[in-house]
């Protein structure tokens, strides 16, 4: 008995030897905001996994199983995702070599599947990217099969080493999973996970290594520099001394009308003269570029974005040639608008707003987080001094402060928006001062919110969901409403099509923003597009769309009382400005008023009019080139065969197809020929 109690004893304690744990912390900006946990065995690993930032964050449990070849042999996941969808996946390899799966998205078997291949969640953690990249590095074959979908390889950029540090990391780069490489750090020693970063935003690092974050999203970024700098170099078409786009009509944006067919000029990047076709018979220019069955337009303005590399090419390949950037890391985004002005890499004119949220336990980590109205009202004094000109507020700002920082922001001459603080209306802040109110569901919450809802949490989209389905907009609130903002001039920037999914589309379906691009993206993108971010059953689908009709109405009663409205988008990057036109189309907004808004609208309100934004004599040449006559179906403005940039005194022609196929997206057109 006593040598049964010593060889048990001796098992335990060679097991608890094998087991290794390990604890991550999730940095939300520079504050600490979650934990992931990893705790591994011989074939085995167990993964848990949350934080919350913004009053969101995924909540989940993933276990992993392997055989002791390193083949995939299980996956489980459960919990909840950052918008309270169910996480509920499975994948198996069965003794007979099938393999099985099941996610709240799609489901499947094979019979004989080969050992290396991996299975790819609808979302995972961390550690699950860790444990793809040791199996594509252990495969022999350059690129590995996933299922469902999906064809992956790896690829090492760089090694670091780690002051007091026995072991380097690696920065690996992973391409299948999304339309740019997806970046991770691994040890050198083991190649065991280090860390995931996500520049400008945070990341995830092992408990003492958190003062790394910075230097590792410095490689990083280096890293992607580095892969844009070469498309910057590959990708653009000089257009050197005189262009003309001969027979075109063109949109006239201040009027909302369509004009021409007339000849184009452009030189050293801007619009140098419009003629009646063929009328300027000594011009000889040196590119000709047809405009028979196509309209020239400004390039569209995004009111709404958040920048990231990766948004780049995908924002000019849609004719999106201006953006303003409503909240990010300060000095990063400086940095990335300055390449941009430069020429080192390519993106569209960046103009940005500065961010300011309250500290609370639901605060979005950012630059400026104050937790007393002087420390708010420096962070006003900060973004004057550095050149902006429009503030965005944001969730937990206490309502108190709204009319001083406003005051205090209008005194330096700036504007003053962004969402609604918690415990306050859209029509406290607007008598408060505020100049602009981001999101439909925002300025729906008006009809709704009591004193006591806290919508620094997912109530603010919730509560919409829910209870909007029951406005009467005919009523004297919704019209004293209304009447306010065209009395202050409001302007409005609803993000149309990043609510569009979430209150419309049911988990397994193709989300409703995306439905028309998908066959032209990757596989493992489309798949990840039929994932919902809130789990609709019959009765809530019902619901909470009839809900989406109501703000869908909202939208159009509040342009037709004449309130400025933005074309923002906060959701994929240049495909969500060409649905967010379409959504407003089909609320009963003109085509013609969309492009306006898109255009001379975006311009107006970023303070860029006498620059961009209209198709006018001295004007940057900033334009797209579509197929077909938006004015009579907006649908073609996703027809876009050329894309025009002035810049630095050049003026330089983008094929959105070349653009698109550097992403791996088939294109939607053949590019325009520009002739010389």
């Amino acid at each position: 008995m006593k040598l049964l109690s010593t060889l048990l004893a001796a098992l335990l304690m060679a097991g608890a030897a094998q087991a290794q744990t390990q604890t991550y912390t999730v940095l939300c900006v520079k504050t600490p905001c979650g934990l992931l946990k990893v705790n591994e065995t011989a074939g085995r690993v167990e993964v848990d996994f949350s934080y919350r930032n913004n009053g969101r964050g995924p909540d989940q449990k993933e276990t992993l199983e392997f055989a002791p070849d390193g083949a995939w042999l299980g996956y489980r996941a459960e919990g909840v995702s950052t918008y309270g969808a169910r996480i509920d996946e499975r994948f198996e390899r069965k003794a007979d070599g099938k393999v099985v799966w099941r996610s709240p998205v799609d489901s499947g078997e094979r019979a004989g599947a080969g050992r290396e291949l991996v299975y790819l969640p609808v979302q995972a953690s961390p550690a699950w990217v860790a444990r793809l990249a040791q199996s594509l590095l252990a495969s022999k074959a350059p690129r590995m099969e996933a299922l469902p979908v999906g064809r992956l390889s790896i690829e090492r950029v760089q090694k670091l080493g780690l002051p007091g540090q026995p072991f380097e990391i690696g920065l690996y780069a992973i391409t299948g999973l999304d339309l740019e490489p997806s970046y991770l750090w691994l040890r050198e020693d083991n190649r065991a996970l280090f860390a995931q970063v996500y520049p400008g935003w945070g990341g995830t690092l092992p408990q003492g290594f958190e003062a790394e974050l910075d230097r590792l999203s410095d490689a990083q970024k280096a890293a992607q520099l580095t892969h844009l700098q070469r498309l910057a170099k590959e990708l653009p078409q000089p257009l050197p001394g005189l262009t003309v786009i001969e027979g075109v009509r063109w949109f006239d944006a201040q009027a909302a009308q369509l004009r021409g067919p007339s000849d184009v000029y452009l030189q050293d990047g801007r619009i140098a003269f419009i003629a009646r076709p063929g009328s300027l018979t000594n011009a000889a220019p040196a590119q000709r570029i047809s405009g028979k069955g196509r309209t020239l337009l400004p390039g569209f303005v995004d009111m709404h974005s958040h920048l990231t590399p990766g948004d780049l090419l995908l924002n000019l390949a849609a004719g999106v040639t201006a953006v303003r950037d409503v909240g990010n890391n300060n000095a990063d985004l400086a940095e990335l608008r300055g390449r941009i002005e430069r020429g080192d890499v390519l993106g569209p004119r960046i103009a940005a707003n500065g961010f300011i949220e309250g500290k609370s336990p639901f605060s979005s980590q950012a630059d400026f987080v104050p937790d007393k109205l002087p420390d708010a009202l420096a962070a006003i004094d900060w973004y004057a001094a550095h050149g902006y000109r429009q503030l965005k507020l944001y969730n937990s700002i206490r309502p108190e402060w709204v009319k001083p920082m406003v005051a205090h922001a209008r005194s330096l001459g700036l504007r003053t928006g962004g969402h609604v603080p918690a415990f306050m209306t859209a029509r406290e802040a607007v008598e408060a001062g505020y100049d602009e109110l981001h999101h439909i569901n925002q300025v729906t919450l008006n009809f709704l919110v009591s004193k006591t809802d806290d919508t620094r949490t997912l109530l603010r989209f919730n509560l919409v969901g829910d209870k909007a389905a029951e406005l009467k907009l005919n009523d004297r609130r919704t019209q004293d409403f209304i009447a306010l903002l065209k009395k202050r001039g409001t302007v409005v920037d609803p993000t149309m099509t990043a609510f569009e999914g979430q209150y419309t589309q049911r988990q397994g379906q193709p989300n409703p923003s995306y439905a028309m691009v998908a066959a032209n993206l990757p596989a493992v993108v489309q798949r990840g597009f039929l994932s919902a971010e809130v789990d609709l059953d019959d009765a809530k689908a019902k619901r909470w769309g009839a809900s989406w009709k109501v703000m869908t109405d909202l939208l159009r009663r509040m342009h037709a009382a004449g309130i400025p409205l933005v074309s923002g988008t906060d959701a994929t990057a240049g495909f969500a400005l060409q649905r967010e036109l379409e959504l407003y189309v089909q609320a009963g907004i003109p085509a013609a008023q969309a492009l306006k808004i898109a255009t001379w609208n975006g311009a107006k309100y970023s303070d860029r009019l006498a620059e961009i934004g209209s198709i006018e004599r001295g004007k940057r040449a900033d334009l797209l080139l579509v197929d077909g006559d938006p004015v009579a179906d907006i649908r073609a403005i996703r027809r876009v065969a050329l894309v025009i940039q002035g810049a630095n005194n050049e003026t330089r022609a983008l094929s959105p197809s070349a653009l698109y196929q550097s992403m791996g997206i088939l294109p939607f057109v053949p590019a325009a020929e520009v002739a010389k």
